[in-house]
């Protein structure tokens, strides 16, 4: 009997076992009358949850009379893993009426739960709870509540509780590093960083990842090379983890030679690698390379995800090349990621571009289920074919069915405006922006406006609203409106406006050839010659149009 017994906890300890056989092991337990032990309770439930069959799980937990803390940190991991976020709340909740206390490993289950359903006052809450068990300085539950502010971009509230706890491990360190890193304050992360060694904590994989996270722009480039040498001198280069960060870093800051090399050393290169070098040389302008790559990727098998369709996606729509955009589309529609909103959206934009914005709205009228981010993309498209009207219309409906305009949605409207010279719906789309949706007006929006009241004339109401604004007016919105004197030949307030532009902008050399031709339309020769002295003076040229066709 005792070897029994042995043989039964073996199986009920392993990681993983197919249903039929957790089954079988249920009714074991059953028929040796050990089902309503906790301990043989726990293991089931921890194997019914590996096979997802949660109400098997569910039924077992609610047949026992005795719990233990393992026996609820067990069934509401099981909700957590699954993302039944709200299941697994009520549990918790259930726990804390009952006579079981909730361990700190409970805290850390249902913290993580709460900062991956993006439930800010759920985290506050369970931290509440924290303090009344009192935990409030305990490691575990200390980590995963810097961890859940951190991802919720609360990194202020994570310092708090870091700062408030006695010991700090190198599992807090890399969740504080982590944090910092998420929300882009590289800077703070770099000097925990640096008081972490101090401290005398050696840092491990988990530390430099969370540190190379915060690394998104090419200025920091060369410390983020800084970091890369501190991998190669700890040998951390061999993890394909901090390798596929590496490739992140060196593509998010546009050093593609770099992030090339990287990926290049690593074997076999998970979809995350092959996705932020595809993504790095599309967003360096590099469109073709990431073609090349994604190609690359599915000769080796690799599967696409939405992400990284959708990035595709927007590629093609730069290119303005429709072939390999029908492809991409062809290959979500075969691994059923056409009906996702966000591939579905940049579809949209893909075929507007392309010069088939009928194909862009049918896209949209079969997608099942959309957004702001889609009907931002219809607004758009519809304004970029002078379609003001129909933009507007489709703003209604969007607004109609209860979705909330953003920045974007705005910036494509009054674009759309603009193009269409519908001038008091600009005027109105501007005032609600701000008193009805709550959307403060950025400098896009103001270049779009000013270019909507500048083209149909309003040269004088566009130039006050400029001078309303102050002193610290982005020079795109001065340029906007010296584009439309050109239009309306008003030489008068083009020098003004151009002075304000000369001021704002350095050589502002692409303003100094607008206001040459302006001159040069007027004859005035001689101030065409003093600014185009300017210009060889900084060797400074106008970029060269270029226009293609696809064969």
């Amino acid at each position: 009997m005792f070897v029994h017994f042995k043989s039964l906890i073996f199986e009920l300890s392993k990681l993983t076992q197919p249903l039929t056989r957790t089954k079988s092991l249920h009714a074991l337990l059953i028929k040796t009358c050990l089902y309503h032990d906790p301990f043989y309770a726990t293991k089931t439930i921890k194997l019914y949850a590996t096979n997802d069959d949660l109400y098997s799980a569910r039924n077992l937990f609610d047949e026992m009379p005795n719990r233990t803390v393992y026996l609820w940190n067990s069934i509401i991991r099981a909700y957590a893993q699954t993302h039944r976020f709200r299941d697994a709340f009520t549990l918790f909740k259930d726990m804390l009426t009952s006579e079981t206390q909730p361990d700190s490993f409970t805290f850390a289950c249902i913290l993580r739960a709460c900062a991956e359903n993006h439930d800010v006052k759920g985290v506050k809450f369970v931290h509440g709870q924290v303090v009344v068990f009192g935990l409030g300085l305990d490691s575990v539950s200390g980590s995963a509540l810097v961890s859940g502010y951190s991802k919720l971009g609360l990194v202020d509230d994570a310092r708090m509780v870091f700062d408030g706890l006695d010991r700090h491990d190198l599992v807090l360190y890399n969740a504080m590093i982590a944090g910092y890193g998420s929300c882009g304050d590289w800077d703070t992360g770099l000097r925990l960083f640096v008081v972490m060694r101090r401290m005398g904590n050696r840092p491990d994989g988990y530390t430099v990842v969370g540190l190379l996270s915060g690394f998104t722009r090419s200025n920091l480039l060369e410390i983020g090379q800084g970091i890369h040498g501190y991998c190669l001198r700890n040998g951390f280069d061999s993890n394909a983890h901090i390798n596929s960060v590496l490739v992140s870093m060196y593509s998010r800051c546009g050093c593609m030679n770099s992030a090339y090399k990287v990926f290049n050393s690593l074997s076999h290169p998970d979809l995350v690698t092959w996705s932020a070098l595809i993504s790095g040389f599309s967003q360096s302008g590099e469109y073709n390379k990431a073609l090349i790559f994604y190609k690359k990727m599915n000769y080796e098998g690799r599967k696409s995800d939405t992400v990284l369709v959708a990035t595709l996606l927007a590629a093609t729509a730069q290119m303005a090349v429709l072939a390999p955009g029908i492809e991409i589309h062809g290959y979500a529609i075969r691994h059923n990621l056409d009906s996702d909103t966000m591939v579905s959206s940049a579809l949209i934009d893909m075929y507007s571009k392309c010069g088939f914005l009928e194909m862009g709205l049918k896209v949209f009228n079969h997608m099942p289920k959309r957004n702001m981010v889609s009907y931002n993309s219809v607004i758009a498209s519809l304004g970029l074919y002078g379609l003001a009207s129909e933009a507007y219309n489709v703003f209604r409906e969007a607004v109609e069915q209860g979705l909330k305009p953003d920045e974007s949605t705005f910036c494509a409207l009054l674009s759309a405006c603009s193009h269409g010279g519908l001038v008091n719906e600009g005027r109105d789309i501007f005032k609600r922006m701000d008193v009805e949706f709550g959307v403060e007006a950025k400098t896009e929006h103001y270049v779009h406006f000013v270019k909507l009241l500048g083209m149909v004339g309003e040269l004088e109401e566009a130039y006050d609203l400029i001078c309303s604004l102050g002193n610290d007016v982005d020079s795109g919105i001065w340029g906007a409106l010296l584009s439309c004197c050109d239009v309306h030949n008003d030489s008068k307030l083009a020098e003004i406006v151009a002075s304000r532009v000369f001021d704002k902008e350095g050589d502002g050399s692409k303003y100094k050839i607008m206001v040459s031709n302006f001159h040069a339309g007027n004859g005035r020769w001689d101030v065409v010659e003093n600014l185009r002295d300017d210009l060889d003076d900084v060797g400074k040229k106008k970029t060269c149009g270029i226009s293609w066709i696809e064969i």
